[in-house]
């Protein structure tokens, strides 16, 4: 009985242990940093970013056009009294100044429409930046989540094996039941295979961390 009150008393310090130094490990400015480089990094905010150069393009392109409406031509008349009953007075080269009405009257629109495509792809980069901070920080606080257990894990097992020796101590002068001293050996095993767990968690967030930050962790400081 003693036995079982003294594990529930363990598990409940190294709990309450965890849920105090969580928040301690949590750096708002390591995080900042971090988005910031996925935002220089990540191959898809980058794709937005283009795709917000093309269309601020498209205004430019848009505006420029207003001069395809204009062209300027020439009309050659030669010059031959010979031919003619009576002389020609535009003679020779005859230039001329042109204006398309019609497309005059679709720039408007074609400028509007440019505008709006522009202002859409900025609102979607807009939207994605948002969405990308969010998963940065989700990765982040899990990867920390992680560490925390693997650091409670890791100081368990220490407790854990100093139990195991004295109740082995025990056992063997006759003061320990069997029956306890392989609840021990139970319980040493599981806290080792909990910290294999515990290590692959961390791994697996670290890296999932990485992908959004194009580089690894011990390279940012």
């Amino acid at each position: 009985m003693r036995y079982a009150v003294f594990l529930v008393l363990f598990f409940t310090i190294h709990t309450t242990r965890a849920q105090e130094s969580l928040a301690k490990d949590i750096s708002y400015d390591y995080l900042d940093k971090l988005i910031t480089i996925c935002k220089k990094n990540y191959p898809r905010v980058k794709m937005y970013e283009d795709r917000v150069g093309i269309a601020e393009h498209g205004i430019k392109k848009a505006k420029l056009s207003y001069f395809d409406i204009f062209s300027v031509g020439y009309l050659y008349s030669p010059n031959n009294n010979n031919t003619t009953s009576s002389p020609s007075f535009l003679g020779g080269y005859q230039f001329g100044f042109f204006a398309n009405v019609g497309l005059l009257l679709q720039k408007p629109s074609f400028i509007k429409q440019a505008k709006g495509e522009y202002a859409a792809a900025l609102h979607d980069k807009e939207a994605y930046d948002l969405s990308m901070e969010a998963e940065v920080k989700k990765r982040y606080f899990t990867y920390i989540q992680k560490v925390a257990v693997l650091r409670l894990r890791s100081a368990a097992i220490l407790d854990v094996e100093s139990m195991l020796t004295n109740i082995k101590h025990r056992f063997e002068k006759g003061e320990e039941s069997l029956d306890n001293y392989n609840k021990a050996l139970i319980l040493q095993s599981d806290h080792s295979q909990n910290i294999i767990n515990a290590e692959g968690d961390v791994l697996n967030a670290k890296s999932n961390l990485e992908e959004l930050l194009g580089q690894k962790l011990e390279d940012i400081k």
